[in-house]
């Protein structure tokens, strides 16, 4: 199994990454490598494909577009 030195690892990171072990019951190696699956588990967003999901709903809700005036009433009349 490959091995990982970290060196110049800030004082401050150190304990936080200590404090979260001690609360998820984890050595400090286990807790490094949770947050380093984590860090590199999350999933790239695509703009494109997010705009088009965003079009999608606002068709199928058929949502008419907010103007600056309709904000500006809305901000005026205060809100419930």
């Amino acid at each position: 199994m490959p091995s990982l030195t970290i060196k110049g690892l800030p004082e401050k990171l150190y304990q936080r990454l200590k404090r979260r072990a001690a609360k998820h019951r984890r050595s400090l190696n286990s807790e490094v490598i949770v947050c380093l699956e984590q860090a590199t588990s999350v999933p790239t967003l695509d703009p494109e494909a997010w705009l088009a999901g965003a079009d999608r709903l606002r068709r199928k809700l058929a949502l008419s577009p907010v103007s600056e005036q309709s904000l500006r009433r809305a901000k005026a009349s205060g809100r419930p």
